[in-house]
């Protein structure tokens, strides 16, 4: 049987943690087939990101187009958008119903603090959140998209999302999930460790392959949580790069090939 087919709408992570990188690679251990349509390259390590170089909107719309015409995507994830044209053009494909199962990450900072978004875009992610089926912001990000909506309350912010709104909470380890106007919780354990580059992206990746497979939205927000405490937990002894490291997205066990005579 062929494999269900997701798509990244993101950009790349030169250091392999976040971005399209991650995103891959979660496709991967969900036995989902990944496509990407590229929004901006980075040169990025897990001390921070040193350049952003964002793709011109009408290339990354060829880019969809390629990949939306040709393969059978069964769910889609938008991570880092880098500014207000890549977005709309996004927008404009959420809004004519060609992005199936979508789920929105707001990328807006890196987890070392850069910003990945042009400054005064914030607001056009409050439209495209309307066509998701899931919306997952961190908290910061929560956090910046009710002072630019002018939203008083979390329930405004969630009244926004299409569907379901997840505030994850990083390094507290408790999500919160909005849905037809209640909020329920999603704990697990801390892993002391300092490895926890590009979990966001790992998070709605994991969803959107859920999703993609034919999960229900709770069901796939609930596997993509106990997905992310897996992969930290793999790599919670890693020592790559000498600031925030990457996760374990795939088992540790090596493959042993016999060398060709």
């Amino acid at each position: 049987m062929n494999p269900a087919v997701a798509l990244s709408v993101a950009g790349s992570d030169s250091s392999g943690g976040a971005g399209v990188a991650a995103d891959l690679a979660t496709f991967a251990a969900w036995g989902v087939h990944g496509s990407v349509a590229i929004t901006a390259v980075t040169a990025q390590n897990t001390v921070g990101v040193q350049g952003v170089y964002p793709l011109p909107a009408d290339f990354v719309a060829q880019q969809l187009d390629s990949v939306l015409d040709d393969l059978p995507v069964a769910g889609v994830k938008t991570g880092m958008l880098a500014n207000r044209e890549i977005i709309a053009v996004v927008g404009d494909y959420a809004a004519s119903g060609r992005l199936p199962n979508l789920v929105v990450d707001p990328v807006m900072v890196s987890s070392t603090g850069a910003r990945l978004l042009d400054a005064g875009s914030e607001t056009l992610y409050l439209e495209l959140m309307a066509h998701a089926v899931v919306a997952a912001p961190n908290a910061r990000e929560a956090a910046v998209l009710r002072e630019v909506g002018g939203l008083e309350s979390p329930d405004a912010l969630g009244e926004r999302c299409g569907g379901r709104l997840v505030v994850t909470g990083e390094a507290t380890a408790v999500d919160r999930v909005y849905h037809d106007g209640h909020w329920t919780e999603l704990t697990a354990e801390v892993v002391p460790t300092a490895n926890d580059h590009g979990t966001g992206c790992t998070f709605s990746a994991s969803v959107a392959a859920g999703l993609a497979i034919g999960m229900e939205p709770p069901e796939a927000i609930e596997a993509a949580k106990r997905y992310v405490h897996t992969c930290i937990a793999r790599s919670a002894s890693w020592q790559l790069g000498r600031g925030r490291g990457p996760v374990a997205h795939l088992a540790n066990e090596p493959v042993v090939r016999t060398p060709a005579p």
